[in-house]
């Protein structure tokens, strides 16, 4: 999710090769602007990348994750990205591991924050009030714990794309997919380090969720956000990005 889709985020950086690169992937209900307070920070000592997922173009595979994936390979082979740190939220997290488990060669390491794969109370189930503005204001400020980063243009984003039947079909598509492909059983596979940054108040991926994930992996680290909910980098960005900056730093690229 975004407070605001005003921010500017350069969508295709110029390549230097004595920087690391990070690909930052945005959730369900995400913009390239959740991502501002991270690209500000590091857009000078990293190569950032920031795609914007096809959430609603038509499915020609049989699963939306699929599609992302695909997506995601096609966008790093256009942009010539090599051993790339991805950092994914929510839905975002969930394609990041999917990529790394299809391409454990090609990633330097993971960044996740309330991430999905496992286990989430997602928000796009279902709309049994979708034409209730209050109603959808409710549910965002439940996704989030520090609501003063929500503001009245994400609500009218999120209730907009909510009434368009064909968005908010693609959504609940999202979701369920989502739900259904449980990675609990293939993440002990991945070899690379693993940094996990997770709100103590996250309801939609609780701190069951990030622990599980924490002992999945054979070298991940857990850090605990206090005060804060489902999107850490936009709730906590000075924790975020210090903790983030600590990781990078001592993460040295993989050699392949």
């Amino acid at each position: 999710m975004s407070a605001s889709s005003t921010a500017q985020i350069p969508p295709s950086p110029n390549k230097d090769t004595t920087k690391k690169n990070i690909i930052l992937l945005h959730g369900l209900f995400g913009e390239l602007s959740n991502w501002h307070n991270v690209v500000r920070s590091f857009g000078n000592t990293h190569t950032i990348y920031t795609p914007k997922l096809p959430l609603f173009e038509k499915v020609l595979c049989s699963s939306h994750l699929d599609r992302f994936v695909s997506f995601l390979e096609a966008y790093i082979a256009d942009h010539g990205i090599e051993q790339p740190v991805l950092v994914g939220n929510s839905l975002g997290g969930h394609i990041a591991l999917r990529y790394t488990l299809k391409h454990p060669q090609q990633v330097s390491s993971l960044v996740l924050t309330g991430s999905s794969g496992l286990y989430e109370n997602t928000f796009g189930n279902s709309f049994p009030r979708v034409n209730d503005y209050d109603y959808i204001r409710t549910k965002i400020h439940e996704v989030f714990y520090n609501t003063q980063v929500i503001d009245e243009a994400l609500v009218h984003r999120v209730f907009k794309t909510l009434n368009n039947r064909q968005k908010a079909l693609a959504i609940i598509r999202i979701a369920r997919d989502a739900k259904k492909q449980n990675l609990k059983n293939e993440l002990h596979k991945i070899k690379v380090p693993v940094l996990l940054i997770w709100g103590m108040q996250d309801v939609v991926t609780p701190l069951s969720v990030a622990e599980e994930f924490y002992l999945s992996f054979s070298k991940a680290r857990l850090h605990l956000l206090n005060h804060c909910g489902h999107v850490p980098m936009m709730e906590q960005p000075e924790a975020f990005n210090n903790i983030l900056g600590d990781f990078l730093a001592e993460t040295p690229l993989k050699v392949v």
